[in-house]
């Protein structure tokens, strides 16, 4: 049976709490502080007026039906039965230079219409061939989907001008994005 060192004795005292002493020697505590109390953070609100939301409530009510192709967040695909099947495969891997490009992130779905309507006959009077929406993907759309995605999508297929439109390559967006072919000129 070996006998523990008494811990009040400098001379019974081990190695490593005489290391653990010579480290120390010098050595001061901390004041104690009382913890710093904030004020709870604000929450922030939405910027939204009241004409705003009535107008979002509106749309939701009597808009037009979700495209069933958008629902899912899937990829879009839309030819008109003139163009070929390999015109679309080659839109679908990049292979037309897009020559112009408009974002309408942060935009409400009407006027996200009215800016891709415009944009839209600014590139036809430029003889501009090919396009890309970016749209986003509605990941903070909640259960009503991507809403700018089906807003631009049912746009495109009305306008006579759009010969086809295929979501964009992931370095372009992915299905956050469409490459748009015109009939320009």
């Amino acid at each position: 049976m070996t006998a523990m060192p008494d811990e009040g004795r400098p001379e019974d005292e081990t190695d490593e709490a005489r290391l653990f002493r010579e480290a120390v020697r010098g050595v001061r505590p901390l004041k104690s502080r009382a913890p710093e109390l904030r004020a709870p953070k604000v929450r922030a609100q939405a910027r939204f007026t009241r004409a705003d939301r009535a107008a979002v409530l509106r749309e939701s009510l009597h808009g037009e039906q979700a495209d069933p192709d958008v629902a899912g967040g899937e990829e879009l695909v839309f030819r008109r039965p003139q163009v070929q099947p390999g015109v679309l495969r080659r839109l679908r891997r990049g292979e037309y230079r897009v020559q112009r490009e408009i974002d309408l992130h942060g935009l409400s779905a009407a006027e996200a219409k009215q800016a891709l309507r415009s944009f839209l006959v600014a590139a036809l009077e430029q003889q501009v061939g090919c396009v890309r929406v970016i749209h986003g993907k509605g990941l903070r759309s909640g259960p009503r989907g991507p809403v700018l995605k089906s807003a631009v999508s049912g746009v495109l297929r009305r306008s006579d001008a759009v010969l086809a439109y295929v979501s964009a390559r992931p370095a372009d967006g992915g299905t956050g994005a469409l490459y748009v072919l015109l009939a320009a000129g």
